[in-house]
């Protein structure tokens, strides 16, 4: 097996990674290096994951969506993530798929991870993009979608739904492959991110 700490990314994980995003081996190695810097334990907790992911948004307070971020990643639920689900994390939010990226979103809006998306779920997952929003964008906003509560409105109306219907998952990624508006709702401007992740290049 040999010892996994020594710093060395294991080949299996490597590929696999490789396989399943978009970064190269450079990469990979450069940042498998940086996170056992950070977390010399080789695993990543949600205050680790916060403190990092704030590195990327300097001007603002990302903490609760990170939370999320975190959580929605999070695949066996221990509170941690180890590399491999951190860098499947960073991948989904800035590279991936659409559908992959989907998927997560719908993890991410489903909070309480009951399969189905309520009304105040979508605010709540708003909320947490609007602390993220630097007060000088927020001036651009259009009037209609300047305030959480009229994002969230907005987006449950463009589902069709009432207050207190649910959303599946299927008709959240349909709904949203069939209208780039909603896309546009409900992430957090991806392309800011992938300015960052750029300039933050290990």
């Amino acid at each position: 097996m040999g010892n996994s700490k020594s710093g060395a990314l294991s080949k299996e994980i490597l590929e696999e990674l490789q396989l399943n995003t978009k970064f190269t081996e450079e990469e990979l190695c450069a940042w498998y290096q940086s996170f056992l810097k950070e977390c010399p334990s080789g695993r990543i907790t949600q205050q680790e994951f916060q403190s990092i992911y704030a590195k990327f948004f300097p001007d603002s307070d990302p903490k609760a969506y990170a939370q999320h971020v975190f959580r929605s990643f999070d695949a066996n639920s221990d509170g941690t993530l180890d590399f491999k689900e951190y860098v499947i994390a960073l991948h989904m939010t800035t590279a991936g798929k659409t559908n992959q990226k989907l998927e997560w979103a719908f993890s991410l809006y489903d909070v309480d991870g009951n399969g189905t998306i309520s009304k105040n779920e979508v605010l709540e997952i708003v909320m947490a993009i609007f602390k993220m929003i630097n007060p000088e964008d927020m001036k651009h906003l259009p009037d209609d979608e300047n305030t959480p509560e009229k994002r969230a409105e907005k987006i449950w109306k463009f589902f069709g739904k009432k207050d207190d219907d649910k959303l599946t998952e299927e008709e959240f990624i349909e709904g949203t492959l069939a209208n780039k508006e909603i896309l546009r709702l409900i992430q957090f401007e991806p392309q800011k991110v992938k300015e960052k992740l750029k300039e933050k290049k290990p």
